[in-house]
């Protein structure tokens, strides 16, 4: 695991452009044929639509993030028509786990693959609700990231910045359908089947990587001197934040309402947390054991008859502190 960013970041990217740059540096050594990512669709910035790049100047316009699923594994039978034998392909742990399940009978001579973190989506069409949500000109709003700070930011068309606290965003005002079960019951946040794993949660203002094997250190070398690196850091504590989850998503799996902060305690809780709370490497703990209570609490109410096949077993270690344990028919 390490703390990275490019030297010189990339105009456009959501980070410093870890991700993209290394997608280029396949096209232009050679190393890949093609490319299998997420391109902007045309009528809608913020609607993901699947392309094969096979130039790297065409990964310029695959920066930053999208909102909306996207059968992204719908071009790999195309890239075989084509005729590309060495592919490589960035996509989120579910698309991830589906590309490693047909591998094999893909027949690709060489296959990289690229992952990001991920738990929760929605449709393209709910994700401009939230925007509506959260700023007056929705329509104006080029960029929006989840920062490891406990701050939104969300940047517009005139060049403008805002970053909002977490504890101040309108989540209380979504429906409860806003994100599907399978999104709520994600048990991989970190995308454990890629060869690279390029999020930021642990990387305290940076970018994040987890390189898995040989591909994935293959991959790093690519970027040489064009990337920075060091040990990730790791401060506070996750066990208050992450019990303190758990009881909200208790009560609103049980159609509670969420227990909301005062409003005048939450610009000073929102100034608090990013000094006293979990960053860096507890940080990206807190969130995956986060993931990890909601998974379980989620399908005990709405699936129980999939809990042993959907729940693995370090997940129920990493519930057990927050008082989380299985019964015996939901485990495998």
């Amino acid at each position: 695991m390490l703390r990275a960013s490019l030297a010189v970041p990339s105009a456009g990217a959501q980070w410093s452009g870890i991700t993209t740059r290394i997608a280029e540096r396949l096209l232009e050594t050679g190393a890949v044929d093609a490319v299998l990512t997420m391109a902007p669709d045309p009528d809608d910035s913020w609607r993901p639509m699947p392309v094969l790049v096979t130039e790297a100047s065409g990964m310029a316009q695959c920066r930053g993030m999208r909102m909306g699923y996207a059968p992204l594994l719908a071009l790999v039978e195309p890239a075989r028509a084509q005729g590309f034998k060495r592919l490589a392909v960035i996509g989120i742990p579910c698309q991830v786990y589906a590309l490693r399940a047909l591998e094999k009978s893909l027949g690709f001579e060489r296959l990289f693959v690229i992952g990001t973190p991920c738990s929760d989506n929605t449709t393209t069409e709910r994700f401009h609700q939230f925007l509506e949500l959260i700023s007056e000109q929705p329509d104006d709003i080029t960029y929006l990231e989840f920062r490891a700070d406990y701050h939104v930011e969300i940047r517009y068309k005139d060049g403008r910045k805002k970053a909002v606290p977490f504890l101040m965003l309108p989540l209380s005002k979504l429906p409860n359908d806003f994100f599907p079960l399978t999104c709520r019951t994600c048990v991989d946040y970190t995308n454990v089947l890629a060869d690279i794993t390029v999020g930021y949660m642990g990387g305290e203002g940076e970018q994040w990587l987890i390189v898995r094997n040989e591909r994935g250190a293959e991959l790093l070398s690519l970027l040489g001197n064009e990337i920075r690196t060091q040990v990730p850091g790791s401060k506070g504590k996750r066990f208050g934040p992450v019990k303190g989850f758990l009881a909200n998503v208790e009560r609103a799996a049980g159609g509670l309402p969420l227990r909301k902060m005062p409003q005048w305690l939450r610009p000073i809780v929102g100034w608090l947390m990013p000094k006293i709370g979990p960053r860096g490497l507890e940080f990206a703990r807190a969130r995956v054991e986060m993931k990890a209570v909601e998974s379980i609490v989620h399908l005990r109410r709405e699936k129980p008859g999939r809990m042993k096949n959907m729940v693995p077993e370090h997940v129920w270690k990493l519930a057990e502190p927050y008082g989380l344990k299985p019964t015996a028919e939901e485990r495998k």
